[in-house]
Order: structure tokens, then C-alpha cells, then sequence
């Protein structure tokens, strides 16, 4: 009889690994040994010719063990080296479309050996090398990449094989020399798959048993169930994101795909609203960016401003300290400045960006302030402006005085515990500062906005807050304006704009007080940390699917 340790012992050794080549099969198998002996010939013209006889013969190798390794280490080239035209001119890009096609066409070949994993690598290492150049697009075009890529994206595999081909896509068409091959199968394949992975992407990752292969593929063999957990996030989150990419390639190209965006799905338009991150997704404008293109047609104004839940996402942004607060702004405008849309919006938005109407710029962009109050148009704040234009250098700083006086006086009451009496002060002291005077009117609107916080008025604090944020130089740079308005938001239970104040207030606190550790030791505010760990625990992935999907980890088990 066997001994059971010995047993094991040769089922361990059996097993290849998963994610990088080992060292022994690349001495003894004579094609891994040719492929990466050719990839460090120093030799442009030998190292070429090598590898197109590599990659020519590999699709025909129906029973060789060794090509999973060798597309793990293209893989992870094409990740580093995206610029390098030796591979792509040497048939790695036709390689790649005959892989996936034959992953798709013979099954008992795609689960021999390790070969499960090749179709992720083959449409990565399609997308990384048709990321920033028009001719290696070219290329894969030629190379026959669309038929497999769009079989990936309909689902033909996993969510994981759909992730890698929508990133190849969306590349692929943001091109103006492959767009027009990709355009052919927009309104069948494209735009409705790119939607239904949008809106259903987090579902989906969160709630699919993971295979063996998807398991190792996240974690790299690294970092075990919560390694697994935090990429299984981000890439959920870049399923999404790549997929509204795609849809505003198409939408920027032409109007006529803004119809069938918008008809494709009737929900859309409000799931994009609720989508990982809001409308924005950390470094991508993911949904507002998609909804500023399709404000550039009457028709996507004329959707946007039927669905009051994407409205309010916009007004939520354009109020915020996100990156992509200026997005929100341009949209709002764009539907305020269109008669067929601006009685629809006027309600919904004028409060909002009242609110903004004193900011002079955000980043490169300037005069937004300008634009929004002819937009609304703001008449008292006008004819203030024209007012005090005509009023005397004695006049207005006599009107300064009484406004410092009338602040100093609030102040006084606030320390007394005269919240009400406080607020009165400010907002006398408000209305006989000069509006040239932006400093003293920013602190003036965040004692108000403090004030307005400790007795529960959420809206009217998160109002004053984003007044004197919009009177900062630079724009949201206030500290103590962004800390009230986080906690107007929470209050509210907008997690994430309370999220991007608490971020940006800390970011306030580390400049401002690097000259004064001394003082302040350089510690974080207790409270800030407490909000930011609130915020975090309430923004998660996956929280709004966990009640729907059942359980803490639906993930763990499922093999291939």
C-alpha cells in the first residue's frame, strides 16, 4: 500500500503554479526556454524573429503545459512595457485573438493544464498595448481581436474575462482609426452590454462564487481572503467604471448614440446615480463624465433633466470637494441654459448653485461664478454688485466697520451659549459687509454655518459652508468651513460629500499647521479620525448588496 504522506507529497508537486513560471519547467521544456531566451536577446532583429516564431506556433499547441507561464509573463510586460511595438509587431496581438478564440471554441482544451487563465491574459495584454497608440490599435484591429473581445464582453466566460475585454475595448475606441470597426457593433452588442455590466457589476462580483483561477488571479498568491476581498472591490469598481468609459466613447462620437443610451435601459440614468463612488469614481469622472457628453444633445438634456434623482446627484457634486465638482457645475449649467430644460431644473438646482455663485474659479476653469449668476440669474446679487460699485471709498468702509462690529458681537454671544442670538449677529454682519471684502464674509458665513451645526440645521450649515468654501482662495480651501459642512452632511447621511470634506479638511490641517507642531504636535483631530471611520464603514463596495446577495462573504467557496 501507498503511504498517504507520500501520496500528497507527489499531488503537491504536481500542481503548477499559477501566476508565475517556474523555475525548473523554463530549463527543461525547450519552448519556455526559446521564449524567454528571446526575450533578453539584446539582438532588435534575432529577438524579433524569435518571438513571431514563439507566438505563430503557440495557438496550434494543443497539449503543451507551458503557454499559461509564458502568458503570465506577457502579461506582466505588457502591464510595464505598454510602449514597446517589438511584441505587438511580432504577432503577440494575433497570438492573443487566436487564444481567446480557442478558449471560446474548445472547452476541453481551456480546462487541460492551467489553461483557464490564458483568456484573462490574452485580452489584458490586448488592452495594455492598445492603451496610448493609434498604430498598435491599428494592429489588433487587423489582427482579428474585435470577434473574441466582443464574445468576452457578452459573457461568454466570467465577469473576469468581461472586466479584461471591456478595458480592450473602450481603448480600441477612443481611436479615431479603430473606432469606426468597433462603432459596427455598438447598438447590438456594445452599448446594451456595457450598460447591463454598469448596472449590474457589483451584484455580480459580490455575489458569483469565485473559481480557483479568479481567486488566484486577485490575490497573485498573496495576502489570503482579505487580499482577495479589497481586489475583488477595486476591480468591481473598475468593471463599472471601464464600462461607462466605453458607453462615452461612444456618446462623444455622436449624438445618435445618446438615444440609445438613454432607451436602452429606463433606469439607467438613476442607477448611475447610485453607482460606486456617485456619480464620480476617484480617478475617473466615470458617470458625470458620461453625463456632461450627453448634455451636449438636446435629447440626453432633455433625459437628464427627467430624472430628478440624477439632478440632485448633480447638484450634490457641484456643492462638494470632489475632484470633479466642476463636472457637476458644467452639467447644471448646460440644462439651465437650454429653454427646453430650464423650468425642469430651475427648482431643483437654484438653491444649490446660489450657493456657488461668488466662485471665481476651480483649477484652470474661471468665471464659473460669472456664468451661474447670469445662468439663474441671481437679480438681488447683481444689483448689490452695481450698488456698491457706485458707493464712495468712505461709504464702504464704513459698512466694514459696522460689519466687524456686528461679527465681534456674534462671537460674544456664541461663547455665552446664544447659538440663536449668534446667528442673528452673522447674518446682520453679512449684510453690510462689502461683497468685495471676500475674507471677512467666508468667516462670517462659517461662524454662521458652526452655529447651524449645533442646532441640528443641516441644509442651512452645508449652505453657508459651500458660500464661504466658494469665497476661499483657492476654491474649498477653508478648513473650518469644509469641517461643518462634513458634519451638515452627515447628518444628512451623505456619506460620501461628508467623506470628501473630512479628506480635504485633513489635507487643510496638515499645511496649515506644519509650521506649528510645536503647539499641535502634529496629531489628528480625535474627531476627524471618528467621522472618517464612520464615512468609510457607510461608502463600502459592497454594502448595498450584501442584505440582497445574503451573507458577509458569498465569495469563499466555488472551485473550478
Amino acid at each position: 500500500m501507498e503511504n498517504p504522506s507520500t501520496t500528497k507529497k507527489k499531488k503537491k508537486k504536481q500542481q503548477p503554479s499559477s501566476s508565475q513560471p517556474d523555475s525548473e519547467n523554463i530549463h527543461t521544456n525547450p519552448f519556455i526556454s526559446s521564449f524567454f531566451l528571446a526575450m533578453e536577446d539584446p539582438k532588435t532583429h534575432r529577438r524579433q524573429s524569435s518571438l513571431t516564431s514563439v507566438f505563430s506556433s503557440m495557438p496550434h499547441n494543443d497539449d503543451d503545459p507551458s503557454q499559461v507561464l509564458i502568458m503570465s509573463a506577457l502579461w506582466t510586460y505588457a502591464m510595464t512595457q505598454p510602449d514597446d511595438p517589438i511584441l505587438p509587431s511580432s504577432g503577440l496581438l494575433l497570438c492573443c485573438s487566436l487564444l481567446i478564440t480557442k478558449s471560446l471554441t474548445n472547452p476541453s482544451w481551456l480546462h487541460r493544464h492551467q489553461n483557464i487563465y490564458i483568456p484573462y491574459y490574452a485580452a489584458h495584454i490586448l488592452g495594455s498595448f492598445t492603451l496610448r497608440h493609434p498604430t498598435l490599435a491599428s494592429l489588433a484591429i487587423s489582427s482579428g481581436c474585435l470577434p473574441p473581445l466582443l464574445s468576452l464582453l457578452r459573457g461568454s466566460l466570467t465577469w473576469m474575462e468581461q472586466r479584461a475585454a471591456v478595458r480592450a475595448l473602450g481603448h480600441l475606441a477612443s481611436f479615431d482609426n479603430t473606432f469606426p470597426a468597433v462603432e459596427l457593433h455598438g447598438a447590438d452588442i456594445i452599448i446594451p452590454f456595457s450598460i447591463h455590466l454598469a448596472t449590474t457589476s457589483i451584484e455580480t462580483v459580490f455575489s458569483s462564487p469565485r473559481q480557483r483561477y479568479q481567486r488566484d488571479l486577485l490575490t497573485r498568491g498573496l495576502g489570503g481572503a482579505d487580499m482577495e476581498a479589497m481586489k475583488a472591490e477595486q476591480w468591481a469598481g473598475q468593471l463599472q467604471t471601464w464600462s461607462i468609459y466605453l458607453l462615452s466613447c461612444f456618446a462623444w462620437r455622436d449624438f445618435k448614440w445618446h438615444r440609445i443610451i438613454v432607451t436602452e435601459n429606463a433606469n439607467f440614468l438613476k442607477k448611475v446615480c447610485n453607482m460606486w463612488g456617485g456619480l464620480a469614481n476617484g480617478d475617473s469622472p466615470a458617470g458625470v463624465g458620461l453625463m456632461r457628453i450627453l448634455c451636449r444633445s438636446v435629447l440626453g438634456r432633455t433625459a437628464i433633466a427627467g430624472c430628478v434623482e440624477a439632478v440632485e446627484s448633480l447638484c450634490n457634486l457641484s456643492r462638494s470637494s470632489d475632484d470633479w465638482q466642476y463636472m457637476g457645475i458644467d452639467c447644471l449649467l448646460l440644462l439651465l441654459n437650454d429653454p427646453v430644460t430650464h423650468n425642469q431644473v430651475f427648482p431643483i438646482t437654484s438653491p444649490y448653485l446660489t450657493d456657488l455663485a461668488e466662485l471665481r474659479r476651480l483649477g484652470s476653469r474661471e468665471h464659473l461664478g460669472e456664468k451661474i449668476t447670469n445662468s439663474l440669474p441671481l437679480t438681488a446679487l447683481i444689483q448689490r454688485t452695481k450698488k456698491e460699485a457706485e458707493m464712495s471709498l468712505e461709504e464702504t468702509e464704513q459698512r466694514w466697520k459696522l460689519s466687524r462690529e456686528l461679527k465681534r458681537k456674534g462671537n460674544q454671544r456664541f461663547r455665552v451659549g446664544d447659538v440663536e442670538g449668534a446667528i442673528e449677529m452673522y447674518t446682520e454682519a453679512l449684510m453690510e459687509c462689502p461683497l468685495r471684502k471676500r475674507e471677512q464674509r467666508m468667516v462670517i458665513y462659517s461662524n454662521r454655518a458652526k452655529c447651524e451645526v449645533m442646532i441640528g440645521e443641516a441644509d442651512a450649515a452645508i449652505s453657508d459652508s459651500t458660500r464661504a468654501l466658494a469665497l476661499s482662495e483657492p476654491a474649498n480651501s477653508h478648513g473650518k468651513s469644509l469641517w461643518w459642512r462634513a458634519q451638515g452632511y452627515d447628518m444628512k447621511g451623505m456619506a460620501k460629500e461628508s467623506l470628501m470634506d473630512c479628506l480635504s479638511f485633513l489635507n487643510w490641517w496638515f499645511g496649515y499647521y506644519e509650521g506649528k507642531r510645536g503647539r499641535f504636535g502634529g496629531v489628528v483631530p480625535c474627531s476627524a479620525v471618528r467621522m472618517i471611520r464612520k464615512q468609510m464603514g457607510r461608502v463600502g463596495l459592497f454594502d448595498g448588496v450584501k442584505e440582497k446577495c445574503g451573507g458577509e462573504d458569498a465569495s469563499a467557496d466555488g472551485d473550478e
